[in-house]
């Protein structure tokens, strides 16, 4: 599965996953490979990537979307803190 997270400054990072877990309106969600078509809205939370080859990498968020379709994942975020 690959990852691309972007706020509007910049790419923070893009790559290879195994999994992600965001933090979603109504709660924090995981995505793994093969998980079914999606976009929604992201909440102030924790961003959780397992890259992989197994490092983890966390970081902050105030707000976002996520898309996922075909084993690809674009992140959109503001007001990361890493």
């Amino acid at each position: 599965m690959e990852i691309t997270v972007l706020t509007p400054d910049k790419e923070v990072f893009e790559g290879p996953i195994t999994s992600v877990k965001v933090p979603g309106i109504s709660g924090q969600f995981e995505i793994l490979k093969g998980h079914a078509p999606l976009v929604s809205a992201l909440g102030n939370g924790e961003v959780r990537l397992i890259k992989q080859g197994g490092e983890r990498m966390i970081f902050s968020i105030e707000k976002g979307f996520v898309e996922v379709l075909r084993d690809k994942v674009s992140l959109l975020v503001q007001g990361l803190q890493e």
